[in-house]
């Protein structure tokens, strides 16, 4: 389905940004695939939003979401997920197959493909760890199989060579002998601590080397600063709130305040998790 001047803020967890001139959400990667074949404009892949924010200009193309593409099945003991599938649902299906080392995933917002980008993580464990195999598409809407070792993989980062390719589905061996029972005790721990139900697009920066961004900015007194209608969520302070029909302009002017107190009184650098087009 293809819709024109489709606002942003309806697909991003922040409810927040501009809008996109096209929105395309492909049944299947073959659609994905014939779309791509004919398309000029430039391209903007969106799985969940979870980590995504447009500035209020809009962009000016083609937005991409793929949640559509979420099949998943299990071969050989290797299970197959397309990359719009949530990682919540991506745990449960591997735990229901008697497959362990995927549990840490429950606790992350986003999806397969979002979280392959990322090497989205929590736990102590990561997405990649995982990994046996992906299949890719580029911009003239070609498939290609890839493996983990044509990546650069490292903290909460996924590098390659391959221009303009994207995820589009992912093999995995989850592998562990037994259960992790300590990630449900995990998880109601975080969600006690963390702004659940409230627009937010979960952590925003990386923690740095040895450091934790969140109590970075508690000692910095920003807990619960605000700019426009964006703030620092007081109860965890890695996270922005969309609390007051915060614009993208609100939420990126505190995000560089943020950088710039803590550049000034911990002469550390934050680097965003988040993409901001």
């Amino acid at each position: 389905m293809l819709k024109f001047n489709e606002p942003m803020s309806k697909h991003c967890s922040l409810r927040s940004g501009g809008t996109t001139s096209e929105f395309f959400q492909p049944t299947d990667i073959h659609k994905l695939s014939d779309f791509l074949k004919n398309n000029k404009k430039p391209v903007l892949m969106v799985g969940l939003g979870s980590n995504l924010l447009v500035r209020d200009r809009g962009f000016n193309g083609v937005s991409i979401q793929t949640k559509n593409l979420k099949d998943l099945s299990i071969s050989k003991d290797l299970i197959e997920s397309g990359a719009g599938t949530s990682l919540a649902k991506l745990s449960r299906f591997a735990l229901a197959q008697l497959k362990y080392g995927a549990e840490f995933l429950s606790a992350i917002p986003g999806s397969v493909g979002g979280a392959l980008a990322m090497n989205a993580g929590a736990f102590g464990s990561e997405i990649w760890q995982y990994v046996v195999s992906v299949k890719t598409m580029n911009l003239s809407g070609e498939l290609q199989n890839r493996h983990p070792q044509d990546y650069e993989i490292s903290y909460r980062s996924t590098l390659h060579r391959f221009k303009d390719e994207f995820f589009v589905s992912a093999t995995f061996d989850f592998n562990l002998e037994e259960q992790n029972d300590h990630v449900g005790e995990l998880l109601q721990k975080r969600n006690s601590t963390q702004p659940i139900g409230l627009p937010s697009c979960g952590s925003v920066f990386k923690n740095p080397k040895n450091h934790y961004a969140a109590e970075l900015i508690e000692v910095s007194g920003l807990k619960g600063f605000c700019i426009g209608g964006a703030c620092v969520s007081k109860k965890h302070a890695n996270y922005i709130i969309n609390q007051d029909n915060a614009s993208a302009m609100d939420i990126e002017n505190l995000i560089a305040h943020i950088q710039e107190t803590i550049k000034k009184k911990h002469n550390i650098e934050l680097e965003t998790e988040i993409i901001i087009v």
